[in-house]
């Protein structure tokens, strides 16, 4: 019985067995910028957006404005064009975009938080990335906001820092 047993086994085909295993790897999904659709009414919710930013290391733009501001009107629809059809950052990353209503009761006016960042004038573009506003490169100047190409640009550059910081409160104006 052994040699019949031994017989057998010889006629199977031989099975190779390894150590290692296949794996299959997909191309890593580009970045899609996102844009929220709420405006920004309390600390809060921006303090929420800011760590969101931080921990998946999307750099978040903050468009801070007013409701009666004719200027904050002109801008916003260009930057939201911009970061939602034409796609600008996403090849660097991606961003994530937000209008702040700074004078909204809960934030406090220019007095509240958004003397925190640095925000002395309405409108006003500021880049969050780790968790620190990039002073160094906002934006306060409303004919600048006003040009496509500058705003590309602008965004491109803050889609590209994709966690790497630089520009912030402190670290970025005493560190660079």
């Amino acid at each position: 019985m052994k040699n019949a047993l031994i017989r057998a086994t010889n006629r199977l085909p031989r099975v190779k067995i390894s150590s290692s295993r296949p794996f299959s790897s997909s191309a890593a999904a580009l970045a899609k910028n996102r844009i929220y659709p709420a405006r920004i009414r309390n600390e809060d919710e921006l303090q929420t957006l800011i760590l969101m930013s931080a921990s998946s290391r999307v750099p978040l733009i903050t468009f801070w404005m007013t409701t009666w501001s004719p200027g904050c009107d002109q801008v916003s629809p260009i930057i939201r064009e911009l970061i939602e059809r034409d796609r600008v950052g996403e090849d660097r990353g991606g961003v994530s975009f937000v209008e702040v209503e700074s004078d909204s009761p809960d934030l406090g006016g220019l007095s509240g938080i958004a003397q925190r960042y640095m925000v002395n004038s309405i409108p006003t573009l500021l880049a969050f990335d780790r968790s620190e506003a990039q002073v160094e490169t906002k934006v306060t100047n409303l004919e600048e906001m006003k040009s496509r190409a500058f705003l590309t640009k602008w965004i491109e550059n803050e889609a590209a820092r994709h966690g790497q910081g630089g520009g912030g409160t402190l670290g970025g104006l005493l560190g660079r």
